[in-house]
Formats: C-alpha cells, structure tokens, sequence
C-alpha cells in the first residue's frame, strides 16, 4: 500500500470516526433536550393572530412551521409537505408556510415566512437509511429528494442551508460543489 493510499485511508477513518461522535452528542441531546418536532410545536402554536385557519366551504388555508419533514398547525396537526417542494423551495425548519386544502382535496403550499438562514459546507454521508451533510460540527438530515435532484454522491461537498437560529436536525442543499473546489481553498 501506498504511502497516499495510507494517508487516504487515514483521512477517512478519522471523518469516519468524527462522524459517528457526532451522532452519538446528537442522539445524546435529543434524549436529554427536547426534540426539533416540539420546538416546531411550539413555533407554530406561537402564530399571531393573522396566522390563522380559514374555511370558506370550498377552501381551507392553514398556517404552520416547517419542522424538516412536514408543516406543524397552531392546533397541533401535522400535515405532509412534498419532498420535491421542500428541495426546490429550498425550505429550512422554522420556514412559515400556508396550506391551502381546495374541496378537490388536493394541497398547495405557499411559503409565506422564510426564518433566517446561514449556509454552511459540509460532506454527504449515508448513514442509518438517511442521508446527511456532516458540517459545522453537526450532522444534518437531508432530504432524498434534494440528493437525487442535485445527482449529490457520498463524499461530495455540499453547500447546506440551516436556520440561523434555531439549532436543527435538518438542512436545505443548495449547491454540490465541483470536485476541485478544495483547489479553490473553501473553508469548513
């Protein structure tokens, strides 16, 4: 074995390492803290009073806050959002969105209240069925959708989206960057 092909493999071993502490602080935190679902809980059951439901017989408009996954309402109903429209929107938890249920049944969200954001750069990794951008000292859930529609592959350095905030489970990927961007000297 190479010297460069022992050095590769100590690089990976150490962002392997790396990676599995983060999981264990985070799954550590979500035992002793509260979870990301009840901070969104709360965020949503704090709309003010122009944030509220509407039934005019034909459509319904809810308000909630995107939790990552689905939209939580102010009276605690989960409701699903496409993954396809979370990706393209670019949709970070704590992000305000108004569904509106047309009589057909079928849902059209809006985002009506971006939450601050920042970005970070991180790696994709594969881990437990999920994928998730390693960055910041974190491990972000992302979703299949946005990895797909980027065609993003593990190892691949990813630009993430993350509220500024609220500190999160989940990520927005933005960009995959080129292959040589580390000769564009990007810091972590």
């Amino acid at each position: 074995m190479s010297q460069a092909s022992k050095l590769a493999l100590i690089k990976e071993m150490i962002e392997s390492a790396e990676s599995n502490l983060r999981s264990v602080k985070q799954i550590l935190t979500e035992m002793l803290g509260t979870t990301s679902k009840s901070v969104y809980t709360k965020l949503a059951q704090e709309l003010s009073a122009n944030h509220i439901e509407e039934d005019d017989g034909e459509t319904k408009v809810v308000e909630g806050v995107f939790n990552g996954e689905t939209m939580m309402s102010k009276d605690k109903k989960e409701y699903p959002v496409p993954a396809n429209y979370a990706s393209k929107s670019k949709l970070v938890p704590g992000d305000v969105l108004k569904l509106t249920i047309k009589e057909d049944g079928s849902f059209l969200y809006k985002q009506i209240g971006p939450t601050e954001r920042k970005r970070v750069i991180g790696t994709l990794t594969y881990e437990d069925g999920q994928y998730k951008v390693i960055a910041a000292a974190k491990a972000y859930k992302v979703l299949l959708a946005s990895v797909t529609y980027f065609k993003a592959e593990v190892g691949d350095k990813i630009t993430l989206v993350i509220p500024s905030i609220e500190d999160s489970e989940w990520g927005s990927i933005e960009n995959v960057l080129p292959k040589d961007a580390e000769e564009l000297s990007i810091d972590e």
